[in-house]
């Protein structure tokens, strides 16, 4: 797989990151297809019961999203996977703040009580609130966040996300300890 996908990035002269857009997704797509399901497992299996997105879904949407980007440029398996990572957190926080305007109302007229069934709504508020405090973060320090971003939504190991973001292991290791316990505090207020 990784030779195929350096040919990629060969096949691009002149180019120091791997051809961008539709195409490049179609080109490596088959190779990392699986992978892009494990992260979507991962995140929406930390997503409430009964969400309307399935781990297919997911990654379809994310394909969508990043097929249609004017200028998508990614330099290898790792970078890529980063990026999907962060277009399915977006996917999910979209879906969570659409769930919370129907919760209130949508627009739609009141109906009784009685015939509303209850449905816990926790963790998409949590999803809510960690999407705030995360780009509370990136004001902050812009590192710390894409390595949430990586860990959390993305479901990578320390190795995957310092090739993803190219720093050393060592930087990714304390930056999520440090990010992880500002979070903490942030989200205990």
């Amino acid at each position: 797989m990784a030779d195929t996908l350096d040919q990629s990035k060969r096949d691009s002269p002149g180019r120091n990151s791997w051809h961008s857009g539709r195409e490049a997704i179609d080109k490596i797509l088959p190779f990392i297809y699986e992978e892009l399901r494990r992260i979507a497992h991962y995140r929406l299996r930390a997503e409430q019961t009964g969400h309307t997105l399935e781990t297919t879904g997911l990654v379809h949407e994310a394909y969508l999203r990043l097929a249609a980007s004017e200028r998508l440029e990614f330099e290898n398996r790792a970078h890529f996977l980063a990026i999907a990572a962060q277009a399915m957190r977006h996917i999910l926080i979209d879906s969570a703040l659409t769930r919370r305007t129907q919760k209130r109302g949508g627009g739609l007229q009141p109906l009784s009580l009685d015939a509303v069934p209850i449905i816990a709504e926790t963790r998409s508020e949590d999803l809510l609130a960690l999407d705030e405090a995360l780009g509370r973060l990136a004001e902050l320090n812009q590192r710390q966040a894409r390595v949430v971003e990586c860990r959390y939504f993305g479901g990578m190991n320390i190795e995957d996300t310092a090739v993803a973001l190219d720093m050393s292991a060592a930087t990714v290791k304390r930056d999520w300890t440090l990010a992880r316990a500002w979070l903490n505090r942030e989200l205990q207020n």
